[in-house]
């Protein structure tokens, strides 16, 4: 029985996909026309604060996340030297017993 809903729900994933950004941008939207109850801080009686400040977040996470990949994981391409498959180890080429 999950195993059908879930197969229904990959089969019909574009469609899920726009409805839940519609329903998304609707409630941006509403946070943007309705005003706020209570405002805390100065920052929480702008509309659509909150999804800025996701946006934002996730795009510096991103960020951040690329540089360190950048500097820690990546190598050059010939880090290990420019060897063919066919030819041995140059500390093994003038050894042949």
């Amino acid at each position: 029985m999950l195993g059908r809903w879930l197969e229904k729900l990959v089969a019909h994933g574009r469609v899920l996909s726009l409805i839940l950004l519609g329903l998304m941008g609707a409630l941006v939207l509403a946070d943007i026309l309705l005003p706020p109850d209570y405002v805390r801080f100065p920052w929480d009686g702008i509309g659509g604060f909150a999804a800025i400040l996701g946006f934002a977040g996730c795009v510096f996470f991103i960020a951040v996340a690329k540089g360190l990949g950048t500097l820690l994981l990546y190598q050059n391409e010939d880090y290990y030297g420019e060897q063919h498959e066919h030819e041995p180890p140059p500390a093994e080429r003038g050894r042949h017993d």
